[in-house]
């Protein structure tokens, strides 16, 4: 078991959640890798849940991926389970067999089919599931569903999360409010393409599968495909979200629909909000940096070139050392792949130019940079000078303390 990891200086407080109708959750320790905490967590949706799933791009998902994918078909959902410790990933039938357990296992307390039961595990791959030890923990979980059991979820599906995450924001759908909520977690081994990470939401909205699944894809795409702590994409990534439809607002017949307007943005903020939690607690994290390009040929080229940026281990380690080396952020540029010119490109630290159209700006004071650089959050700004495209990323800096976790994260 890893070694115990101190708090993230950059940790937020969790927030104050409300309940979402519909929605109950369970936490219990299963023993499944970790001692003295839980590990296992059971939630439970009212009948007519809708549901939709965002999930990695790695070519070597794990089981519950799989699983998720092929019940998502259905576009209903009544329960999720979720472990930590076992990513269940590289166990071949003997994972395809735990996903199968474990969600008969949960639709038979449930009452509902085990194609409507959603599964995500994280942790150690490569190592077989003991889901025995998780369908032996649900039954005595089913008693202590609560509506308030939000928080305990977000600290059981932790790993070597340092805090718990969580958000909450709200909305009209025509002139119905509805709560939109989630938890997630997350530390390393997160890169776009979903992350290394697990996050679950929740809203009481009459949402169709199909709309809903639109409206999700594009939050995703806005939040957690634009972070990264160390450029590594996990084999478990699963984002979730459900509606009950306790709200009782009028179903929307598509994701454009005017009345989703605001419920669609409050679900790109949430989702942004939870993916930036993430980020703070990156393994070793002192600094939160967020990347902004301008003057790319296009928004996806001005995008790719701030992930190169916040994808370098050079530029990170100097954001550790709090060294003004923008030298380093010229050489991510180039190395992107995307058009730059070295010629009409400019570099700027926490608003302070340095470079300008290929060269260092003329009388360029440092003080002013190597301040911001002491603090806890770097802005770097980048104007590549081709076009009208712009694009922007959240990363975190690299110190020791990244090698010092994943050093002993089986140990």
């Amino acid at each position: 078991m890893a070694k115990s990891i101190a708090r993230s200086p950059l940790a937020v407080p969790f927030p104050a959640l409300r309940t979402v109708p519909g929605v109950r959750f369970a936490a219990a320790a299963a023993g499944i890798r970790y001692r003295d905490r839980t590990d296992l967590v059971l939630a439970s949706f009212a009948p007519g849940t809708t549901v939709a799933g965002v999930f990695t791009r790695n070519l070597c998902p794990g089981a519950p991926v799989d699983w998720c994918r092929a019940s998502l078909a259905g576009g209903v959902a009544r329960g999720l389970v979720v472990n930590a410790g076992n990513a269940n990933v590289f166990t071949g039938q003997a994972g395809r067999d735990a996903c199968a357990g474990t969600a008969k296992a949960a639709a038979a307390l449930l009452g509902c089919a085990p194609e409507a039961v959603f599964l995500s595990s994280t942790g150690v791959i490569g190592e077989v599931l003991p889901f025995e030890r998780i369908t032996a923990a649900l039954p005595a979980m089913v008693p202590t569903l609560s509506e308030d059991g939000w928080e305990a979820a977000a600290r059981g599906i932790m790993t070597t999360d340092t805090f718990p995450k969580g958000a909450v924001a709200h909305a009209r759908i025509g002139g119905t409010e509805v709560v939109i909520q989630g938890i997630a977690k997350g530390s390393g081994m997160i890169a776009p393409d979903m992350a290394t990470m697990l996050c679950f939401a929740a809203t009481n909205a009459v949402l169709p599968a199909s709309v809903m699944q639109a409206l999700l894809k594009r939050s995703v795409d806005r939040s957690f495909n634009r972070t990264t702590v160390d450029s590594d994409t996990s084999t478990s990534d699963t984002v979730l979200l459900f509606a009950t439809g306790q709200a009782g607002n009028q179903a929307p017949g598509a994701a454009d629909d005017p009345a989703l307007a605001e419920f669609a943005a409050a679900l790109d903020g949430l989702m942004l909000d939870l993916a930036l939690q993430v980020i703070r607690d990156g393994e070793g994290a002192r600094k939160l940096v967020r990347i902004d390009v301008s003057g790319g040929v296009s928004d996806e080229s001005a995008r790719r070139v701030a992930m190169a940026v916040a994808n370098s281990p050079l530029v990170k380690t100097a954001i550790a050392g709090e060294d003004a080396n923008w030298g380093r952020i010229v050489m991510a540029v180039g190395k992107s792949g995307e058009p730059a010119d070295r010629d009409t490109l400019s570099i700027a630290v926490g608003g302070t130019w340095m470079a300008r159209a290929g060269t260092i700006v003329p009388g360029y004071d440092e003080a002013p940079v190597v301040a911001h650089m002491r603090g806890q959050e770097i802005g770097i700004e980048i104007d590549l000078g081709l076009g009208a495209g712009s694009g922007h990323a959240w990363t975190c800096d690299l110190t020791h303390g990244y090698i010092d976790i994943n050093g002993s994260y089986r140990s």
